[in-house]
């Protein structure tokens, strides 16, 4: 039988007893969540059209399409895309370019379908993350509201007079404008909705972020706001904390 000094054994108990405890924590970080992807290139299924324009004319031409393997915003007739799913605690992953003309457009996060064109008779509860061409990433409150720091000098118009409602001042100007590629090229949006925080990057620029936001889940919704916008990437993942 082959023996072993005494700190032999001391060491490999240790490490042991070290392995043993290691495993199981790392097991418990693991992600339990994997991405998913809210456009499977072929169709718009998991998606659904509110158009007001089409409820008295249902031949009317669609306001968005899939070509060529993208999710495409026509512009008009105007209108949202809204997901079937609602969702909170996530990071959503979008790609797009203005193909054309430079125009506007945006992502509606915490959307409530059960208050559809609350505003204007066709914007739905939500709060709105700008993606208009050079000024990407501002907030718009849509019936929701949210906070983000130097509020007076970022949000329009009087304190008293801040709001989501119509003839409210529902717009907060985003970090910067100076990160968006150039007209026609693919931008890469980040959303990320934790709580009540939602913070919000262009190419990788931390451009927005707002805290207190009076919704923290619901449908996903983008918008048909007067010029074509193509996407190609928009892909979901579940998170429990900001990296």
């Amino acid at each position: 039988m082959m023996k072993f000094p005494m700190t032999s054994w001391v060491v490999f108990a240790t490490v042991t007893l070290q392995s043993t405890l290691v495993l199981p924590r790392a097991l418990a970080d693991a992600p339990t969540s994997k991405t998913i992807s809210l456009f499977n290139g072929k169709d718009l299924e998991g998606w659904y059209p509110d158009v007001p324009d089409a409820d008295k004319n249902p031949n009317i031409q669609p306001s968005f399409i899939v070509r060529d393997g993208k999710l495409v915003s026509m512009g008009v007739p105007r209108g949202h895309l809204i997901t079937k799913k609602s969702f909170q605690n996530y990071r959503l992953e979008v790609e797009y370019r203005f193909p054309g003309k430079p125009g506007n457009c945006g992502v509606l996060v915490h959307t409530d379908g059960k208050r559809p064109r609350v505003l204007y008779g066709m914007f739905p509860a939500s709060l709105e993350v700008q993606m208009q061409h050079q000024a990407a990433g501002d907030f718009w409150c849509i019936h929701e509201d949210i906070k983000v720091p130097n509020m007076e000098a970022r949000r329009k118009g009087p304190k008293e007079n801040w709001g989501g409602k119509q003839g409210q001042s529902r717009h907060i100007t985003n970090l910067t404008d100076d990160s968006e590629k150039p007209l026609g090229e693919w931008n890469r949006m980040v959303i990320e909705c934790l709580g009540d925080k939602i913070r919000v990057w262009v190419n990788g620029d931390l451009v927005n972020e707002g805290y207190d936001c009076t919704a923290t889940e619901g449908q996903i919704s983008l918008q048909a706001e007067g010029a074509e916008v193509e996407f190609r990437k928009l892909e979901l993942t579940p998170i429990k904390s900001s990296p």
